[in-house]
């Protein structure tokens, strides 16, 4: 089949694209998909370069393009752990049932289908423990790949498949955060990235909760988070302080991180909770503690994600309460086109893969 492998940790030179990479197997409690088309995402470049690893300091963008000069590889994934190569990645996953291993009922051929992105079958789900698609266990880059049938979902939508791959990365992320910040109607929520994959699926999310928007982006992308059901735009680089005045907001979702964490705090109301789940700007920051314990904060790092996030999202989507934002596709042998526009950011919400038959 063809596919995509990442050889190593570094720049575009570790994915190759290979014609003659062997079929997965589905085994015991698994089903065989042909991947009609997958997204691309900030953690397909953070692996690749090696990000996660503690002694990377610097933003994503940073080594995106020829990744870093020293990656500590042995704590350089989602996991902690070191990455095993060559890996096929791609967390977003939509494609159809081709095949079922032992014990997988065979009427499930034929269905059109996205995976959940964090995997708990292969850690007999135990709490705070996954692996992740892409990552611990190929993904969704090439012509065929392999899931749990648990966390494999049909969906019945007449969105087509570009537009349902953009789907469970950013929105189950999204869906995480706010369900962990405990988001309701009538909060206040400050949205960091909210142009990207993650935020305007956290802008349409959380309008759909009954709360009030406060989306952070550049200027020229406001249309956008307006149409999605932003209230307010803050344009990105601008004193969020300044703007809104302090003790404000309800809930900060934030995947950016970076110079502007510490006036993500000030804004937040006594009581107010902050979600993370990204730091694209920067993983090291400012934290003064007092700010924390004196006006009663609590923080929240959103990873794990409970089996209803994925399920929330599928019922939301043929439901028609969402919809998908996907600005280009590409074909799949075109990535390293795709995850330089990615990197460019002159785009709102998803890029996507086509993968060829």
């Amino acid at each position: 089949m063809a596919g995509v492998l990442l050889t190593g940790h570094g720049g575009f030179d570790k994915l190759v694209y290979r014609n003659d990479l062997p079929m997965p197997t589905p085994g015991v409690g698994e089903v065989l998909i042909r991947v009609a088309a997958a997204g691309v995402n900030n953690t397909d470049i953070n692996t690749r370069i090696g990000w996660y690893s503690k002694s990377v300091k610097s933003e994503t963008a940073t080594g995106g393009t020829t990744g870093f000069a020293y990656v500590e590889d042995t704590d350089a994934s989602w996991s902690g752990t070191p990455m095993s190569f060559p890996r096929i990645q791609g967390g977003d996953c939509c494609g159809y049932i081709v095949g079922v291993g032992e014990g997988v009922d065979s009427r499930r051929v034929g269905e059109r289908v996205i995976v959940r992105n964090v995997f708990q079958s292969y850690v007999g789900y135990r709490p705070w423990e996954i692996w992740t698609f892409g990552s611990e266990v190929d993904g969704a880059f090439a012509e065929y790949t392999k899931a749990p049938s648990r966390e494999t979902y049909r969906v019945e939508c007449d969105w087509s498949d570009v537009e349902l791959a953009s789907m469970p990365c950013a929105y189950s992320t999204a869906e995480n955060m706010l369900q962990r910040a405990h988001v309701q109607a009538g909060d206040h929520v400050l949205i960091t990235g909210a142009s990207g994959g993650v935020g305007s699926a956290a802008i349409q999310l959380a309008k759909r909760r009954g709360a009030s928007i406060t989306a952070v982006g550049t200027s020229a992308k406001s249309e956008v988070m307006l149409q999605l059901g932003a209230n307010r735009v803050h344009p990105r680089g601008e004193s969020i302080v300044d703007a809104l005045g302090r003790n404000c907001i309800d809930v900060v979702l934030d995947v950016t991180a970076g110079p502007d964490f510490r006036e993500l705090l000030e804004v937040l109301k006594p009581g107010g909770r902050y979600a993370v789940a990204g730091a694209i700007a920067g993983p090291i920051v400012e934290l003064d503690v007092r700010t924390v314990y004196l006006k009663d904060l609590t923080l929240f790092g959103c990873t794990f994600q409970d089996e209803v996030a994925i399920k929330n999202i599928v019922s939301y989507i043929e439901r028609g309460e969402i919809r998908p934002l996907v600005s280009k596709s590409y074909s799949l042998k075109d990535i390293v086109v795709a995850q330089r526009d990615f990197l460019a950011k002159n785009f709102s919400g998803k890029l996507v893969l086509r993968v060829p038959e």
